[in-house]
């Protein structure tokens, strides 16, 4: 079995040193990261025809029509996913909670406002209930004989054998004779008008205020995403399928932040109103308050095992909704590809199979968390018909007055609804709180080592590279790198060939600290790198790769970013070394030409001279190649390979390269097969020893065409056959 690839061992990191899908580290350095093989590990970059390229590789449906994985295609699967299981509830909400720890004065003052709030707005059925009995006695009394008295009209009233009517009136304040009193019916109802109108003021400053505290949060939970992406290694993301990691930072925590606003000061309000409800319903009556009280046990019983099954299905539904994101992407990132080779159909039937998933998933956690609020309504009916039942029975047996009746039955709906809408939340706190998990995985995970606290610094810039019994796998029972050493002087170039998947990127990427060494150690002009900063060492190289990429701006801005603080005549002499200001002076406009983020408004090949221009402006003492000129043509590559000539100077130079033909002046050639350098020397030396460069050599200049007879039976070819080159 051959070894496994290692293209998907690398990053796309954006200009902050963000992995973000498609841009770079730093100024000096290009790196492009697909997903991962369908075998978890990497795939090479460097196919031998370049018709692959790694950013198609990633693009290619992650399925083959029988169903077998995809080599070098995304891994999908449950690779990066969350398990659908119930998700630890209590401990993830409060985290997520806890991250509004630093706005604690401001929660504080929110509190405050909601206690004040609720407070008005509690008071206000009591004041509606004492207009309704300055109405009620008003209509009374105006029945009543005037200049009587109400113990004279009790009496009466218990002489004709109504006594509920008589204990009725000594509760209430009547005059005989007198009708309702609109005066004091006005200022009751200007009182009430006032409060609720404070409660409401109350409430919008309340909610101003949080949501200055929730998305502050927000804002920070999004930095330190982005700080964590940032020291996160890179077989971190070698496991992530892009879409489903573009997800979590995106969508998930846009539901986090949808969730708190949305459930923070409803909570809040919620918890606080049935607080202050109960205690005035205990005030006005403890029989009735005891019957709305059996509401919550039953509210409680029916939402916890709603909830408890709905909860695995929002897990379950941002899972799907991830792996969507990651195929969609995908497909969308290679469309020319999938066209190519006519795939619609395939990546259509995969679309259409995960979106099925994800719409049974959202279905039944919708569905399931929407019948709590239909529960909830049913339990709250029933009370308020017991409330009403046994109310009127006490006013007319004169146990309690109308207008406190009135009031309690505002309360009782005042009771039911704070739990309804706690239960009508159940769903959006779930699916915030899931979200939260994911997020939280992602700020969890193994990051890089820390760079040294007094890191070394170089005080000589010539690239002089020593490999010194260097040791590296990917896999701990996987041999790859074994007691390698090797010096590559200033000035000189190293050129590294060898077959597919043999590890030639592997060595690069352990120049650039993408991954640790296992033994021995690796020093730059006698620095090990494991004592300088990051940055710092990769400030130090230039790296052009086969598969270019172009940020969305102009050209000028493109070639600058390899030094953000280069000049004008900096930027033009780069150019013009590297034969950009060739084509360049043909567009209309120039050096200012918007390209898009693809670059597909430029060829290919002019692509690849710009990034070249981008690794020229920034000067490095260490240059890496990866098929560099692959996309040129041949006149255009011998012009590259004279200003290559001149940018090596006094600098080392790792090239990779399939096409003999341009290594053939370096200073040391490395031969690779399968992990392992199985000859090392000079183009003369290594042909002379007739081993592996040998045959690489000769396979690719010296054999003749294949015949077609030796490649079909002896009846002959079919008509129109052509001959290939092996």
């Amino acid at each position: 079995m051959s070894e496994p690839s290692e293209q998907n061992r690398r990053v796309e990191p954006n200009g902050h040193g963000q992995p973000n899908g498609h841009g770079q580290q730093d100024g000096s350095v290009e790196q492009h990261g697909p997903s991962a093989g369908a075998n978890g590990r990497p795939a090479d970059d460097n196919t031998q025809d370049g018709a692959m390229n790694q950013k198609t590789a990633r693009a290619t449906p992650a399925r083959l029509p029988g169903g077998g994985a995809a080599r070098g295609g995304p891994a999908w699967g449950n690779v990066g996913m969350p398990a659908e299981k119930s998700m630890n509830f209590g401990p993830s909400a409060r985290r997520l909670l806890g991250l509004l720890r630093p706005h604690r004065l401001s929660l504080s003052l929110v509190i405050l406002l909601a206690i004040a709030s609720v407070g008005l707005s509690v008071a206000g059925p009591k004041i509606l209930g004492y207009a309704t009995d300055v109405i009620f006695s008003g209509l009374i009394g105006k029945q009543l004989p005037a200049g009587s008295t109400v113990e004279q009209a009790a009496e009466g009233a218990r002489a004709d054998g109504n006594d509920g009517f008589a204990e009725l009136l000594l509760k209430m304040e009547v005059i005989p004779g007198v009708g309702i009193d609109f005066g004091q019916l006005g200022r009751i109802l200007l009182l009430a008008v006032l409060l609720f109108l404070a409660a409401s003021l109350l409430g919008w400053l309340q909610g101003y205020i949080l949501n200055g505290a929730v998305q502050s949060t927000i804002r920070q939970l999004r930095s330190d995403v982005e700080a964590k992406l940032n020291r996160l290694p890179l077989p971190y993301f070698d496991g992530q399928p892009r879409g489903e990691l573009l997800s979590r930072v995106t969508n998930d925590i846009d539901n986090i932040s949808q969730s708190l606003q949305q459930t923070l000061s409803q909570l809040l309000t919620s918890l606080l109103t049935v607080i202050g409800v109960l205690g005035v319903m205990f005030w006005i009556s403890p029989l009735l308050a005891v019957v709305a009280l059996i509401a919550v046990p039953a509210s409680v019983l029916v939402t916890k095992q709603i909830a408890k099954r709905s909860q695995k299905q929002f897990i379950a539904q941002w899972t799907h909704t991830g792996a969507l994101n990651g195929q969609i992407e995908e497909a969308f990132t290679g469309h020319e590809l999938v066209k190519v080779f006519g795939r619609q159909r395939e990546v259509e039937a995969a679309f259409g199979a995960k979106n099925e998933e994800l719409f049974k998933a959202s279905f039944a956690a919708q569905f399931v968390s929407g019948i709590i609020m239909p529960s909830m309504m049913f339990i709250g009916n029933l009370s308020y018909v017991l409330i009403a039942v046994i109310g009127g029975l006490r006013v007319a047996s004169g146990a309690m007055t109308l207008g406190d009746v009135q009031a309690f039955i505002q309360y009782s709906r005042q009771f039911t609804q704070p739990l309804t809408q706690v239960a009508s939340m159940a769903n959006l706190l779930q699916s915030g709180v899931a979200s939260a998990e994911r997020v939280f995985d992602v700020l969890d995970a193994d990051e890089q080592s820390p760079d040294p606290a007094e890191p070394a610094r170089l005080t000589e810039r010539h690239g002089r590279v020593e490999f010194a019994h260097v040791s590296f796998r990917y896999e701990p029972d996987k041999p790859l790198i074994d007691d390698l050493s090797l010096v590559a002087e200033p000035g000189h170039t190293v050129a590294i060939v060898g077959p597919t998947g043999a590890g030639k990127t592997t060595l690069v990427n352990l120049v650039m600290r993408f991954y640790e060494l296992d033994a021995g150690r690796i020093t730059l002009d006698g620095v090990d790198l494991t004592e300088l900063r990051r940055d710092t060492l990769r400030g130090e190289i230039g790296m052009v790769l086969q598969d270019t990429w172009l940020f969305g701006g102009t050209i000028r801005d493109n070639i600058a970013y390899g030094n953000p603080d280069a000049t004008e005549e900096e930027i033009l002499a780069a150019a013009k070394a590297t034969f950009v200001d060739r084509f360049v002076r043909s567009l209309p406009d120039g050096y200012d030409t918007v390209i898009d983020e693809e670059g597909n408004n430029v060829s290919a090949g002019e692509k690849q001279l710009i990034t070249i221009a981008r690794a020229f402006l920034s000067d490095p003492s260490l240059l890496i190649l990866d098929e560099a000129t692959s996309s040129v043509d041949t006149r255009t590559e011998v012009l590259l390979q004279r200003a290559m000539a001149a940018l090596r100077a006094d600098r080392t130079s790792f090239v990779i390269a399939h096409r003999l033909s341009t290594i053939r002046d370096a200073d040391l050639i490395l031969v690779m097969e399968s992990g392992r350098i199985v000859e090392q020397g000079s183009h003369a030396e290594l042909l002379a020893a007739q081993g592996a460069y040998h045959r690489l050599y000769h396979a690719q200049f010296s054999q003749p065409a294949v015949d077609v007879e030796d490649a079909v039976p002896a009846a002959g070819p079919p008509v129109g056959a052509m001959p290939h080159q092996r």
